[in-house]
């Protein structure tokens, strides 16, 4: 009675229906992440969806699907059933593979076979055999061969091994199951925003606690840059990222969306950005010297740059214009001459000349990155699954398993060949593949199809 519950349970975890039943359902359920905004508050589902949709969601864990106690059985469930569908097909397959073809097969089976020729020659025995074996050579065949019924059988194939692509593909799908638990059990997802010239150690994890995550070393923005499309919408968001580690900068790189940093196997994104209110982003640099300065300061505060002597400030703003763009009055003063007064758009260039040198000024809003961070330790994991899948759906669609043979007989007047062959996909393929060969049978083994 165990043996037969065992059975009904094999069976079920063996069936193609189950494995039909979770691939439309996670599909279903993929749809409805993608449509569903994930891992937002409660009062957000209410907004959108209403009080009852949204606390529907809340007993499914809509909000956080693909960590839902029912999405993870579903791909345990999808894992067992290929895991056991695996087991139940490879042995027949390897089977398959290595078989010895000249023991198993009956010169009445190559009869029967759908593609077969029949030829007739005048050589016999040995000659005979050989031109044959020839003829399979510079087709491209390399012939084994035994005796059998009375005559010679001879037998070739090609890609055997190609019977293993579905093999393949479902380990391929295991080794992404498994690339992305790792990932779910020893990963996380962050964010953090950095004023620029400022800096930080640890980022927040993406859920409701916002769990504090130390780093273990610090980043620091040193630059942030905006550009506009000609609407004054942004165009481009660039952030120059630092990373110092016991004190020394162990890493630099400017990021931007789709151009991450990678570093101590984390990765930055740039994600967004926001305007630090009433802080402003000024940089000096003495054309003479090339000495320069980055400054934040706050309108209508006198601002000095005590190695150069330079004082400076915002006394006046006004905009924004149609770019969505502001003017800022600036104060400058050398302590040599007279303070100089003028207005300068942002992200403009002024240039400011006295007696001994000139000075290049820019002006901008100061900003803080958005950067998400990232730690998948299962990432290079799912990368070897999806390389495996794409090799093995290329062996299951584009390559087959062929396989030809040749019977050789004679009696007593003249040498008799059959040539039989399968090939388990691509039939046309194949039948140009049996062209080929009775076209070296008839050239090179001089061998004629008898007439019908």
């Amino acid at each position: 009675m165990e043996n037969k519950k065992g059975n009904r349970l094999w069976n079920f975890f063996a069936s193609v229906k189950l494995a039909l039943f979770t691939i439309f359902v996670l599909a279903i359920a993929s749809i409805i992440g993608t449509i569903v905004p994930q891992k937002e508050d409660a009062a957000r589902y209410v907004e959108l969806y209403g009080a009852n949709v949204a606390h529907f969601f809340q007993l499914l864990s809509i909000q956080d699907m693909y960590n839902s106690w029912w999405f993870t059985s579903l791909l345990i469930l999808f894992s067992l059933n290929l895991i056991v569908c695996t087991i139940e097909r490879l042995p027949h397959i390897w089977k398959v593979v290595v078989q010895d073809n000249l023991a198993a097969t009956s010169v009445d089976r190559l009869r029967k076979m759908a593609m077969r020729h029949d030829f007739q020659g005048q050589l016999t025995g040995e000659p005979a055999l050989e031109s044959v074996r020839r003829a399979m050579r510079d087709a491209g065949w390399r012939p084994s061969q035994t005796e059998k019924e009375g005559g010679t059988l001879l037998f070739a194939q090609k890609g055997a091994w190609t019977r293993l692509g579905v093999i393949v593909v479902h380990v391929s799908i295991l080794v992404i199951f498994t690339g992305a638990l790792i990932g779910s059990f020893y990963g996380y997802k962050a964010s953090v925003m950095i004023p620029e010239g400022g800096s930080v150690d640890q980022v927040y994890q993406s859920n409701n606690q916002h769990t504090p995550i130390p780093l273990g070393f610090t980043v620091r923005c040193d630059d942030f840059k905006l550009k506009y499309y000609d609407s004054g919408m942004p165009k481009e968001y660039r952030s120059l990222l630092t990373v110092v580690k016991d004190g020394q900068e162990a890493y630099q790189k400017s990021i931007v969306v789709n151009d991450p940093m990678q570093y101590g196997g984390l990765t930055f994104y740039q994600s967004s950005f926001q305007p630090m209110d009433g802080q402003f982003s000024v940089q000096i640099t003495n054309d003479k010297d090339k000495a320069s300065q980055k400054f934040v300061i706050y309108p209508r505060q006198e601002n000095k740059w005590p190695e150069e002597k330079v004082s400076f400030g915002i006394v006046d703003m006004s905009g924004p214009d149609m770019m969505q763009r502001y003017q800022y009055k600036i104060w400058f003063s050398d302590g040599k001459s007279s303070p100089s007064e003028f207005w300068i758009n942002q992200g403009g260039t002024a240039r400011i000349k006295r007696a001994d040198a000139t000075y290049v000024l820019i002006a901008n809003p100061r900003y803080a990155t958005g950067l998400q961070v990232v730690k998948d330790p299962g990432v290079w994991t799912v990368y070897s699954g999806c390389i495996m899948m794409i090799l093995g759906l290329i062996v299951i669609f584009f390559m087959a398993h062929r396989r030809v043979w040749v019977f050789v007989s004679n009696d007593g007047k003249k040498t008799n060949v059959l040539l039989s062959g399968m090939s388990n996909k691509n039939k046309l393929g194949f039948e140009r593949d049996m062209e080929s060969i009775c076209n070296r049978m008839e050239e090179v083994a001089q061998l004629t199809a008898p007439a019908k």
